[in-house]
Order: structure tokens, then C-alpha cells, then sequence
């Protein structure tokens, strides 16, 4: 079984050695249909292809894989794939939806961990092992999709989380980027002060408020990881620095430090308030570097606007190096697939064919290695690998590691955390009591 506090040692220590080279996500949604699938033995086979990258928000991502797509067939004369394109929580009610009738898709994407395992254990995905180079990886992403040093998914991106900001904005009330909690408090009652938005947040998808929580873990937890050792049982999950960080997340709801009706909001209305300067900051993963560097339907003006900085110390406490993020997605084959050989190779040449453009087509972190001295990188991008390379740990996102019914009461917990109707008390006790029933 892969350990999941083993995925930030093995990051923690590539990063240390290697240079390396993101899920966005839009409500748009589109599909393209094709012939029904055919034998795997037969001169013409169809492979049902699902991703959660539409064209609003994710253009790059979109426009890259569509041109992945067209080569593959092109060189492979008699495969189609019929694909079919959601935004984020579209897949994922979907995936669930068709993993209950067995009808998964032929190839489609998949989270690491937790996430995975109840599809490998109802024999859904097939094994890997047969079409992957893991030397070709960052190390740690493929055993994040391994289970029982078996392959079952071939990974895509890499990412952390930040907080992005609006340096006009900044500049306007003569803000600096904050290392300590007091500081972007201090901030954020300028903001409001001023009648600025300070925080975009939509926790309606409560992964985003996943985030802020984590952080405040990992700050409050110093140099261990109390997140990561709680999922894992090392530790309880009412140990003080977790609970001590569902405080700050609710007194930075007292603050005002959202968006008004947040926990009502998407993420992708959050971003558009981001990207519409309706708000100053924005906590995201880095998955959303295109946004803010090469994406040419986003304003340049807003694009040169753009800054980030990391989770700031609390109460002195917290390692900057420390950072939130982990794997991205990455491929998943149908066990039961009718044109597994195809589908096999689709997804290998579309993870190699990522990796190689995902730096200069796309511009975020793929989970393959990247010869950064042979592309021209934008300097936030430069920035974000240099935190890579600096990272001393890299805490995975809490619903990837946890089980789905743990996921799911992580989840349900923060939205009621950030909606004032549990105590922090009362959050890490129901987090107890889930995760001592497995």
C-alpha cells in the first residue's frame, strides 16, 4: 500500500536535486461524439476519452490535448477517440456516476491516493506498469498512483499552492506581499477599509477552503506534519496545532476576509471575481500559472498585475519551504475497456506528449522532468520552480489523501467551519471519528 506521508519525503528530496517544469477548471463543458467502440482485434477501434480541461479557463490545456488527440490518430490509422470534456465537479459526479454501472470511460482522468483507491479495489483501473518509465518522472508522482507497488494511473502535473495578488491593487494603498498572519491581517482591514474585496474564495467546491485550512496546519505543526501524520493515524486529529488552525480560519472569517457569500460560491466564480479585479488575492494551485502568464485570451494588463507569494507564518510559527500540493491528475485506463491495448497507448503517448509541451504550450509544472535550460520560461514560472527546488516538504492535499468517505466528511467539515456552524473543536472530533473507523 503506498504511504502517504512517503509522497512528501520523496518530493521533498527530488526537489532538492532536480529542476523541474498543474486542475483548472471552467463550468463550461463540451463533448464530441464518435463511432461506438470496437473490438481491440479489429481494424478500427474508438477510445472513449474524458477530461476535466474545457475551453474557457483552461484554453491552453484544452487547445494542447486537442492536438495530442489529432497526432495520435494521425499516426495511429484506424484509432478515434471520442472524447468528451466537463469542468471539474461535472467529471467528477460523472466519473461516480458511470464507476456504479461499470461504463467508465476508456481512458480518463483520475487524483492519486485516496482518491483512487476504491476504483483499484473495485478492479476498475487497469495496471500500468507496462506502458510507464518512471525514471522519465519526478520521483514520488508515480507512487502516488501506486498501490501495492502497482501502477494505476500516469501523472501529469505537479503542483503547490499560493496566494496570488493584484499588485495594482497592492500598490494603490501601499500594501507589500506579508510573511506573518498579523501582516496580511493588517491587509486585509485596509481592504475593506477601502471597500476592496480582499479575498476571492469560492467554498462551495470546500477543496479551495481545504487549502487555507491545510496551511494553517502546516504553519501551526512547524517542522512535522501533523496533517499528513493524522490521515496516517500517527497522531490524533484533535491534536492542538489542528485544532488551533481551525481557529484561524474562523477568525479570518470574522475578519471579513472573503468575498461576501463564499461559501455559496464556486471556484470558478471566484476566480472570474480574481481575474475581474473584484478581489485583491486569490489562494490557488499552480495548476492556474497559465491564467496568469501565457494565456492570451486573459488581458495582458491583468497578466502583468499578477504576483504571488507563500502562506505567510503564524503566530511565528511555520517554515516558508513548507508548501501544500502534491500530484495533480493523471490517466487512468478501464480495466474492463474493449480496446485496453489502445487506450494504453493513447494515454502513454498523450502523458509523454504533455510533458514535453506542457512547459512552453501550456506553462505549468508537468509531473515528467523538464530540461529547463533548453526552454524560455516566463519569470513567474522561474519563480514557482524555484520554490519547487527550495521546498524542504510538500504537504498533499488532505481529500487526495484521505479515503472518498473520509474525503467527503473532510470536506462537509470545512464548509462547516467556514460557515460558523461547528467549533473547532467539534471540526476535529468528527475528522477523529471518521478516520479511527478505518
Amino acid at each position: 500500500m503506498f504511504k502517504k506521508k512517503a509522497l512528501s519525503v520523496f518530493i521533498m528530496f527530488v526537489l532538492a536535486v532536480l529542476v523541474l517544469a498543474g486542475c483548472a477548471s471552467s463550468d463550461d463543458s463540451d463533448t464530441s461524439s464518435g463511432d461506438s467502440n470496437s473490438d481491440s482485434g479489429s481494424d478500427e477501434a474508438t477510445v472513449k476519452f474524458m477530461h476535466l480541461w474545457p475551453e474557457g479557463s483552461s484554453a491552453q490545456h484544452h487547445k494542447v490535448v486537442n492536438e495530442i488527440i489529432a497526432d495520435f490518430e494521425a499516426e495511429n490509422e484506424g484509432v478515434t477517440i471520442d472524447l468528451e470534456v466537463l469542468s471539474n465537479e461535472q467529471y467528477k459526479d460523472k466519473i461516480k456516476v458511470l464507476s456504479t454501472s461499470n461504463e467508465l470511460p476508456d481512458v480518463g482522468m483520475t487524483w492519486a491516493a485516496g482518491y483512487m483507491e476504491p476504483y483499484v479495489d473495485g478492479n476498475m483501473y487497469a495496471p500500468l506498469d507496462d506502458v510507464i518509465n518512471k525514471d522519465d518522472f519526478v520521483a514520488g508522482t508515480t507512487e502516488a498512483f501506486a498501490i501495492d507497488d502497482t501502477t494505476y494511473g500516469l501523472p501529469l502535473e505537479l503542483n503547490i499552492s499560493s496566494i496570488y495578488y493584484n499588485k495594482a491593487i497592492f500598490d494603490e494603498y501601499g500594501l507589500e506581499e506579508p510573511e506573518t498572519i498579523e501582516e496580511l491581517n493588517e491587509i486585509v482591514a485596509t481592504l475593506n477599509e477601502n471597500g476592496v474585496n480582499p479575498i476571492a474564495l469560492g467554498n462551495k467546491d470546500a477543496w479551495t477552503g481545504s487549502m487555507w485550512y491545510m496551511y494553517f496546519a502546516n504553519r501551526l505543526g512547524g517542522d512535522q506534519d501533523v496533517l499528513t501524520e493524522a490521515i496516517s493515524r500517527e497522531i490524533s486529529f484533535e491534536d492542538p496545532a489542528l485544532v488551533q488552525a481551525a481557529e484561524e480560519v474562523q477568525k479570518l472569517v470574522d475578519a471579513d476576509s472573503f468575498v461576501s457569500g463564499f461559501n455559496g460560491l464556486a471556484d470558478e466564480e471566484a476566480k472570474s471575481m480574481f481575474m475581474g479585479e473584484q478581489a485583491a488575492m486569490y489562494l490557488i494551485a499552480s495548476w492556474d500559472l497559465p491564467n496568469y502568464t501565457t494565456n492570451e485570451d486573459v488581458p495582458q494588463e491583468f497578466r502583468d498585475s499578477v504576483g504571488y507569494f507563500p502562506f505567510p507564518k503564524v503566530d511565528g510559527k511555520g517554515n516558508m519551504n513548507n508548501f501544500v500540493g502534491g500530484p495533480g491528475v493523471g490517466l487512468f485506463v478501464a480495466e474492463d475497456s474493449d480496446v485496453k491495448e489502445e487506450a494504453k497507448a493513447f494515454a502513454a503517448y498523450l502523458t509523454e506528449q504533455w510533458g514535453e509541451r506542457a512547459v512552453t504550450d501550456v506553462g505549468i509544472i508537468p509531473a515528467t522532468k523538464v530540461d529547463t535550460d533548453s526552454v524560455d520560461l516566463h519569470p513567474m514560472y522561474t519563480d514557482v520552480l524555484n520554490d519547487l527546488n527550495a521546498a524542504e516538504n510538500i504537504t498533499l492535499y488532505a481529500d487526495v489523501q484521505m479515503s472518498a468517505e473520509d474525503a467527503q466528511v473532510h470536506l462537509d467539515m470545512i464548509q462547516a467551519l467556514f460557515g460558523g456552524e461547528v467549533t473547532p473543536e467539534e471540526f476535529a472530533k468528527a475528522h477523529e471519528e471518521a478516520l479511527s473507523q478505518e
